[in-house]
């Protein structure tokens, strides 16, 4: 990290990349309900796929990918989209994985924005050596 504002540089980008991370987890937590036809696309949990920014100087999100797999199916004749033998299909959502991004998110979010704090402090303090 080169130049007077590195830290800061650093701890923005992982702060925003928290930021859209948790934004990413509460769709994928508020879709856990959501059931599809067997003959449709089921909801698919999306994921984060990040890499360093250029120079060293943080973090970027480079895409975001759907999960893959087969949708559960599940019994339930009388839901408006079952099939001819009953079923349909619920959403490909790790809801225990899920949760516990959110909370290592929430603390990356946490700590990036006490770099950012403490990096300010101490511009700040630089910015008053030789004051009188």
């Amino acid at each position: 990290m080169s130049g007077p504002f590195g830290a800061l540089d650093a701890a923005a980008s992982g702060a925003s990349m928290a930021s859209r991370w948790m934004g990413v987890l509460g769709h994928n937590l508020a879709n856990i309900n959501t059931v599809t036809s067997t003959d449709s696309d089921p909801f698919r949990s999306k994921f984060l796929v990040l890499a360093e920014n250029s120079g060293g100087k943080g973090v970027q999100i480079q895409e975001v990918v759907a999960a893959s797999g087969d949708a559960p199916l599940r019994y339930d004749p009388d839901h408006p989209l079952a099939n001819e033998d009953g079923m349909v299909q619920g959403p490909i959502v790790d809801t225990a994985g899920q949760m516990s991004d959110l909370i290592i998110a929430s603390r990356h979010y946490q700590l990036n924005l006490q770099v950012v704090k403490a990096a300010e402090e101490a511009y700040q303090a630089a910015l008053g050596i030789g004051r009188s």
